[in-house]
């Protein structure tokens, strides 16, 4: 489908061309080339020979239209490599930095050959048809959405039954073994990190590392190609095809708020020599330096028209021609902040996708804080928005660690975090709830560390966060303690059934079902390597047949996928001895059981079809004390449909709940 037709074009042959579409578009005949820049005073398009290593012919784009400089080449054709050469003024105290001795990257190129580096990178002409046959958008509600976060080529780089050709590729991801895996596991969508063609630092590279997790964004329009076993965007749509067949969605995780060129000594690979005023937001009264709101050097100046033009357009390029279901957007304050730099939910980025018919209509996900002054949004966004919910995280790590006063905000995460997003007119799923993500310690290094490990990293141990709030049973690291590892095992349960009973939407990082490790490392961004791949040989059957049954239980339990808040007589608080909490039970600090009662009758919630949808009544036991706790029952029979420290069984009243352990029981019907 892109394999080179033709390479050589003579000047004769160049044509006037048009101002848009931008990019490299091949029409059948030909191929239009246009490109942003306002301030440039020539700009030159480079075209290289198959493999990229000479350049062949130079065209001068003469033609400029509305600061668009283009041209036609109708010899041209898909497979054709090309760069930019950009003259103007070299001039940092007015914030511009052309240099015409650099090959520069096209911002719009949907395909990015070779290694990314400077004088390396070579754009590539494509021919974006594809046979989607019948290929349909799951379109999961979200009440309905269980998310998956991996990274593509972690999950299957390991996997013994994934053929070898294709492990940690998109068609690796698409295989047989990986898509029966998903669904079996239950998930509903996955959630890819980056896959956007992306940068390696330079001090990675120096010290042997890589930018592993990709948050280092250059092509907004490609898919990396280190993850590709042939080469073609082709691989990618067939992957999306596939996921959709088995009725997966895909969300990318999106990096639009810095790019991979850096601080003001970083590489020139693209914008920083296309127009570097206009797209990077430049400190006020010093053109010089680059406003650093994402602690990545630089931020994208989404606040400039053009600049949120190419946003826009990237995201419906991923929705319309790659077919994907949903964005996460990583610092996304950054993103909505004005002109003045401050945030703002009503401002150019936020209202462009809301009055936008496609992308208004996918899942829009917010990691809604950045580095810079106001950037903590959690609720801060539109309606039609969900957010990574960092208090749940925080307060459910915490009440199961047994810190002290936790309790009352255990039950605003556990019924959908109404204190944060209800007061805009948001609904529980705006919450999506985690416990464990790509950033910061693994399941299993949660309940085995007390303190980070990043000496890997080769800074010192000061990168990743220290409020962690984790909990290792006394011994730092692997135990061969059969005490130590039951308690471990136990409290694993514990934070993966409060995850699947908690209304919104829950995500899990993928592994943690398995039981993988990062050693105590909790920033493994630059570890390709078996530190942070899946080891799928040493996965924890058991564990990963509990995460199956709690997400089939959420899924059988509508009266924990409600699209609204439960009302008051919904949900019933109860004490040990099955008498409702008290104010003073709230506010005692000591208090670290609680009892959550879910009238699954009283829903008052219908179908699409607009028929009620009723449940059994539910009964949630949480004790994280370090004693064992009676639970007196309310009156009506019960049965037990889990209990993270023991198997199923009768139930007796009052029920025995262990130290640290969680139940669920149903009334019998």
């Amino acid at each position: 489908m892109e394999a080179p037709a033709r390479y050589f074009v003579a000047p004769s042959t160049v044509w006037r061309g048009r101002a848009h579409p931008l990019g490299a578009t091949w029409d059948g005949a030909g191929v239009n080339f246009a490109l942003f820049s306002k301030n440039a005073e020539r700009v030159e398009l480079c075209l290289f020979d198959p493999r990229g290593r000479r350049e062949i012919e130079r065209v001068e784009l003469r033609e400029r239209t509305d600061f668009i400089w283009h041209c036609y080449l109708p010899d041209a054709r898909p497979g054709l490599l090309y760069a930019y050469r950009v003259h103007g003024p070299n001039d940092p105290d007015r914030g511009h930095r052309f240099d015409a001795s650099k090959y520069l990257l096209d911002p719009y190129a949907h395909l990015i050959r070779g290694k990314i580096a400077p004088g390396l990178g070579r754009c590539q002409v494509v021919d974006t048809a594809f046979s989607w046959g019948d290929d349909r958008p799951p379109r999961t509600p979200w009440q309905d959405t269980v998310i998956y976060e991996l990274h593509v080529k972690g999950f299957t780089q390991r996997h013994p039954e994934v053929p070898e050709q294709l492990r940690g590729t998109y068609a690796g991801l698409a295989s047989r073994p990986a898509v029966e895996y998903l669904k079996s596991l239950g998930v509903t969508a996955v959630e890819l990190l980056p896959v956007h063609a992306f940068v390696d630092e330079r001090r990675l590279l120096q010290h042997g590392l890589r930018n592993y997790w990709g948050y280092n964004t250059i092509g907004f329009f490609a898919p990396d190609c280190r993850y590709s076993a042939t080469g073609t965007i082709g691989e990618f749509k067939s992957m999306v095809r596939t996921l959709h067949a088995a009725g997966l969605e895909v969300i990318l995780d999106v990096v639009y708020n810095h790019t991979g060129e850096g601080d003001h000594t970083g590489p020139t690979l693209c914008f920083r020599g296309l127009d570097n005023s206009i797209y990077y937001r430049l400190e006020p009264g010093n053109a010089r330096r680059y406003l650093n709101v994402t602690g990545t050097g630089n931020s994208f100046n989404t606040s400039h028209r053009v600049v949120l033009a190419l946003a826009m357009d990237s995201l419906r390029y991923w929705v319309q021609e790659m077919h994907v279901d949903g964005f996460r957007f990583d610092l996304a304050p950054t993103l909505a902040r004005n002109a003045t730099h401050a945030f703002d939910r009503n401002g150019a980025f936020l209202s462009a996708i809301r009055q936008d018919p496609v992308l208004s209509q996918v899942k829009l996900i917010a990691e809604p804080w950045d580095l810079g002054e106001g950037g903590y949004r959690l609720g801060g966004f539109p309606p039609g928005w969900a957010e990574w919910n960092d208090r749940y995280r925080d307060a459910v790590r915490s009440f199961w660690r047994g810190d002290a006063g936790i309790v009352g905000e255990l039950a605003s995460r556990l019924t959908g975090s109404s204190d944060t997003f209800q007061a805009a007119g948001r609904m529980p799923t705006a919450s999506v709830n985690f416990v464990t993500s790509h950033d910061g310690f693994t399941l299993d290094d949660l309940v085995s560390y007390q303190r980070k490990h990043n000496e890997a990293n080769f800074e010192a141990n000061h990168d990743g966060s220290d409020n962690n709030r984790s909990f290792n049973f006394g011994v730092e690291g692997p135990s061969d303690d059969a005490q130590v590892r039951a308690a471990r095992l136990r409290q694993k349960r514990n934070f993966l059934a409060t995850l699947a009973f908690s209304q919104g939407v829950p995500m899990l990082a993928a592994g943690d079902e398995l039981g993988r490790t990062q050693r105590g490392n909790n920033n493994a961004y630059c570890h390709d390597s078996e530190l942070s791949w899946l080891d799928w040989e040493r996965a924890d059957a058991k564990l990963l047949e509990f995460v199956r049954a709690l997400i089939a239980m959420r899924k059988r339990h509508p009266a924990f996928r409600r699209r609204t808040y439960p009302k008051p007589e919904d949900v019933t608080w109860l004490t040990p001895r099955a008498e409702p909490m008290t104010a003073a039970h709230w506010q005692d600090p000591a208090t670290r059981t609680l009892g959550m009662l879910l009238l699954g009758r009283r829903l008052a919630e219908r179908d699409e079809r607009g028929l009620p949808i009723e449940d059994e009544d539910l009964l949630l036991l949480v004790n994280a004390a370090e004693e064992p706790v009676e639970f007196t029952l309310p009156a009506g029979g019960w049965h037990l449909l889990l209990d993270s420290a023991a198997p199923g069984g009768g139930v007796a009243d009052p029920y025995p709940l262990a130290a640290r352990a969680l139940a669920l029981l149903a009334k019998k019907s």
